[in-house]
């Protein structure tokens, strides 16, 4: 009886990350498609790394081991999902228009911070654009944007689809 109650109190916190972070925290929820963008041509460098560290410290106003924490939790969130659907079903509840574009800029600029976008980046972030229901040309415009960012990059070049 005793096993069974202590098996039933360890599977209760068995589904909550260790992270401090909600599963169905809108932040992780970000942070998981940032890395979903991250891995999209195959290889992470580590100024992609960096510039999604730099990003979430800014738009959560998080440090140390929060920030690492919220990293934590959408690496762990990015590895259990099947799609993109899961997140950006979950953030276009919680943001709206003005944010989902925002968010469409962070993730140019994570594409960006290895100063090159691939064609497999251009098609994950299209399939997140249209998925949170942002237009072609916003999200043309936002590609533009962050490329503008990076001055002397072969992201200035870039194809405008």
């Amino acid at each position: 009886m005793f096993e069974r109650f202590q098996e039933f109190l360890h599977n209760l916190t068995q589904d909550h990350p260790k992270s401090g972070f909600a599963p169905d925290d809108p932040r992780v929820a970000v942070a998981a498609l940032c890395i979903q963008v991250m891995e999209a041509d195959g290889k992470i460098e580590s100024s992609e790394k960096k510039r999604l560290r730099k990003l979430l410290k800014s738009q959560y106003g998080l440090e140390g081991r929060q920030l690492d924490a919220l990293i934590a939790a959408g690496e762990e969130a990015e590895s259990e999902a099947v799609d993109y659907y899961r997140f950006t079903s979950d953030l276009k509840r919680h943001l709206d228009s003005t944010q989902r574009l925002e968010l469409l800029g962070i993730l140019w600029d994570i594409v960006y911070a290895d100063g090159e976008r691939s064609e497999m980046e251009d098609h994950a972030i299209w399939r997140i654009a249209d998925l949170m229901g942002i237009s072609d040309r916003e999200r043309i415009m936002k590609r533009q944007e962050a490329a503008a960012r990076v001055p002397g990059s072969r992201a200035e070049t870039g194809n405008d689809d």
